[in-house]
């Protein structure tokens, strides 16, 4: 058996893992990524995209003096700023309208949003206003007709994969071991009966022991699990919610401008969002085990499917692109009554009497107060204080984020001479940079003229990146490289399967050929 010996072992590869183990390289600690699956492949690449504070929870922080959604929504704020900043490639500044009802529900929105603004502070992205009935038609051209007016506010859209991808890989670059398809199937302890590293193993049946001072806990809905392991009669912590998403091939959404419904039937906020052209609809709230966490229900998208048709009433026709799910990790609340979208989104880092480090709950937003927190921790089981953070600038990004911008508008210059003169070359352009920020000139200069021909009409994605996701991102199969290196399966599911054959064609030049079929429900 392979043996391997760390300062700090993480186990799970979604936004939390990623994160704990890019801040943990940045303070100079020799880090394992373990992931049973693909980096980001449960929750994390399935979010609505948005880096957000939470009207819903600012809503609910003052509707019932709860000052933890408060501090929740503050803290998401700062956190949006920061990935805006640091990824401005990844993340953009997205304006969402939310109609209102009358003269009295302007105010009350208008304040409230006003209140979000300024919970934001320096980090702020720009002010609240009102849309009168005319702009905010002109924005959402098939609104229903009854809509007088509304308040448009402001917050983050993100491509969750892309940057879950990155911080792995960055940490990766700057010293960190990361591995994929590696389940943990055991966890050993010493002789004090403290946990002291993993046994993973890999898809050839192959063991490897991992040694490790201290080992985290990032598994998302399957927190319990590893706790289970490390002690069989540890009490529950998680709750798992299914959030379904669906992806309409209609274009709603056509100046960039989202619709934010604040009150759904049931007591939940529901988002209607640009995406790739097409409009990404969600999302639902329900009570789930884990194995359904990522199988959208029927009952699930027709309750979508109806506020769309309810708030846009005049389409002939909708067509549904793709459909995926996936679960919230949810710390059980005190009183198990509580439905699950009443939960406080908080964050909570544990460590068992055995030593092991679990990050629980929380949301994409503020993965990285969770990474931050777990290093606390994680200082503690050491003993120790940890070294001062080195600014490790992320995979794309400039090494002072300020300057990315900048350098992006210069990389377009030559990217226009490089890439093939087409209808589609400026989205061609945009697809490339918002994947690969400043490290697309590079990649498009390494592939050949037939390698950065586009493939499709929904997503010019090109042979070039499909090998680049295979070669170099650790995508081993359809699902990891048209699902989440790039996003074209979560926008067309029936275009994402006809180019399957040449993702598998790939896959098997690599040396990867197991041709997978395309499974967005697991």
């Amino acid at each position: 058996m392979t043996e391997n010996y760390f300062d700090l072992l993480v186990i799970g590869g979604g936004a939390s893992g990623a994160c704990v183990a890019y801040e943990a390289v940045c303070r100079g600690l020799k880090v394992a990524l373990l992931e049973s699956h693909d980096l980001g492949g449960g929750t994390s690449s399935r979010s609505t995209k948005l880096l957000h504070g939470g009207v819903r929870y600012l809503e609910l922080a003052f509707k019932t003096a709860d000052t933890a959604q408060l501090r929740l929504v503050r803290e998401a704020l700062l956190e949006r700023g920061h990935w805006l900043k640091q990824a401005p490639f990844l993340a953009h500044r997205l304006e969402l309208a939310l109609p209102t009802g009358g003269l009295i529900g302007q105010l009350y929105y208008r304040l409230g949003l006003g209140m979000y603004d300024a919970l934001s502070g320096r980090s702020g992205i720009g002010s609240s206003r009102l849309l009168s009935r005319a702009l905010l038609h002109e924005a959402l051209p098939n609104l229903r007709n009854d809509v007088s007016g509304g308040v448009a506010y402001s917050d983050g859209q993100f491509d969750d994969a892309r940057l879950n991808l990155l911080m792995a890989l960055s940490a990766e670059q700057h010293g960190a071991i990361v591995r994929t398809q590696t389940p943990v199937v055991e966890l050993e302890k010493n002789s004090h009966g403290k946990v002291c590293g993993a046994i993973s193993e890999n898809p050839g049946g192959q063991r490897e022991r991992w040694q490790a001072r201290v080992v985290v806990n990032a598994t998302g809905i399957h927190a319990d699990a590893l706790r289970h392991m490390a002690e069989p009669d540890c009490q529950e912590r998680m709750l798992t919610s299914r959030g379904v998403h669906i992806v309409l091939k209609q274009c709603l959404c056509p100046q960039r401008i989202g619709l934010l419904l604040p009150s759904t039937d049931d007591g939940r906020v529901l988002f209607m969002l640009p995406f790739f052209g097409r409009t990404l609809v969600g999302t639902t709230d329900t009570p789930c085990t884990h194995p359904q966490a990522a199988v959208p229900s029927d009952q699930e998208q027709s309750y979508l499917l109806n506020y769309v048709k309810r708030w846009f009433p005049g389409l002939n026709s909708i067509e549904v692109g793709s459909c995926w799910a996936g679960g919230r990790p949810l710390l059980k609340p005190a009183d198990a009554d509580v439905n699950s979208s009443r939960v406080v989104r908080e964050h909570e880092v544990e460590t068992l009497p055995s030593g092991l480090v679990s990050v629980m709950g929380g949301k994409w937003t503020t993965c990285r107060p969770m990474a931050l927190d777990t290093l606390v921790a994680v200082a503690k089981q050491l003993g120790q204080s940890l070294p001062a953070r080195r600014e490790l600038a992320l995979i794309g990004a400039d090494s002072d984020p300020l300057q990315t911008p900048n350098r992006l508008i210069s990389q377009r210059a030559t990217l226009q001479d490089l890439l093939p003169k087409s209808s589609q070359q400026a989205q061609q352009i945009e697809h490339l940079e918002s994947g690969h920020g400043l490290n697309a000139e590079a990649l498009v200069n390494s592939w050949s003229e037939e390698e950065r021909e586009p493939l499709s009409p929904v997503m010019p994605i090109c042979r070039g990146e499909l090998r680049h996701a295979v070669e170099r991102e650790k995508a081993r199969n359809v699902t990891d490289v048209l699902a989440r290196r790039t996003r074209l399966a979560m926008v067309d599911r029936d275009e994402a399967q006809r180019l399957t054959p040449v993702v598998n064609q790939i896959l098997e030049q690599c040396g990867h050929g197991n041709s997978t079929p395309l499974d967005l429900n697991h």
